[in-house]
């Protein structure tokens, strides 16, 4: 299993990025979603835990088979979906993730969020995490995915008129105010012999790119969701969710053509995977290089 501990600042409250969180969640899911792929929210329901007391639950299922590497479309189905649980006990979060054909693979993310730059260097509570395994984001200047960027979601350039924050500028974590952290800890396993290692890489630099191209949002998308109250946020909450539901299904009718897989099946089982319609290709060394990523674009000025 592999854990990391990421930290990623913002020009916020907590009390603010409660509302701002699930603005930006529900706009981005939307965007992402189309051709049949996407996300697709099951249900969305208040609720309580014995320990966290009162919060919201929240199941999903993310379609996003053109964008696994083409090493990993040897054993997946050509239609599939990762299941996302997450339970929001704001300011403390936790959510996994499970795919229902691949038993031994599982992502749980723990969140915390408070009201400083990311110095806290215990935030959950038990056992700190090595200084090793933590990396802070920047959502000013760190790398994104060229095909995320925007640049209306530049904060180099971003100004709020509604809050008179921005632009952000070199070194603003350490002035700033009012400031906040977002502190997740990761834990990624793929107990697979022979793809562990990679499969676990690819899923981090994939958790990276999300975790700061959606706390990006959530800051320059500011104005648009700064004074909502929990009622109207959760209204366009649900608004957006139906959107975005119709999105995905009506594209996977579009492609109703291909093969659907409801039952488990094993990675390892190549034979089972042919008899069902899989395309797979033959994998000769199992610790080859992973497919380089696709192009960054550094959002911020040097």
């Amino acid at each position: 299993m592999l854990m990391k501990e990421y930290r990623i600042c913002m020009p916020l409250t907590v009390d603010e990025y409660r509302i701002g969180q699930l603005y930006m969640i529900s706009k981005h899911s939307c965007e992402q979603s189309g051709g049949g792929e996407g996300v697709e929210v099951v249900r969305n329901e208040p609720d309580i835990h014995p320990k966290y007391g009162r919060g919201q639950v929240t199941e999903k299922r993310i379609y996003l088979s053109s964008k696994l590497p083409s090493w990993a479309k040897a054993f997946v189905p050509r239609i599939f979906y990762v299941t996302e649980t997450a339970w929001n006990f704001y300011p403390y979060t936790i959510t996994e993730y499970t795919v229902s054909f691949l038993p031994k693979f599982k992502i749980r993310i723990d969140t915390r969020f408070e009201n400083n730059n990311g110095n806290n260097n215990n935030v959950f509570g038990d056992t700190a995490t090595p200084a090793e395994n933590v990396s802070f984001l920047d959502i000013l200047s760190d790398s994104i995915p060229e095909k995320h960027y925007k640049e209306s979601e530049d904060l180099s350039h971003w100004h709020s008129s509604k809050t008179g924050r921005g632009p952000l500028e070199k070194g603003w974590r350490d002035n700033h105010k009012p400031i906040m952290c977002s502190y997740k800890r990761v834990y990624c396993s793929f107990e697979v012999y022979g793809f562990q290692t990679r499969t676990e890489e690819f899923i981090h630099r994939n958790i990276r790119d999300i975790l700061l191209v959606g706390h990006r949002q959530a800051v320059a998308w500011v104005d648009e969701w700064h004074g909502l109250n929990m009622e109207e946020v959760r209204e366009y909450e649900r608004t957006m969710q139906e959107k975005t539901n119709s999105k995905v299904k009506l594209g996977q009718n579009n492609t109703s053509s291909r093969p659907q897989f409801s039952r488990s099946i094993s990675m390892a089982d190549e034979h089972t995977l042919k008899k069902m319609g899989v395309t797979t290709v033959t994998i000769s060394d199992p610790s080859g290089s992973v497919p380089p990523n696709s192009i960054r674009h550094n959002s911020a000025t040097e």
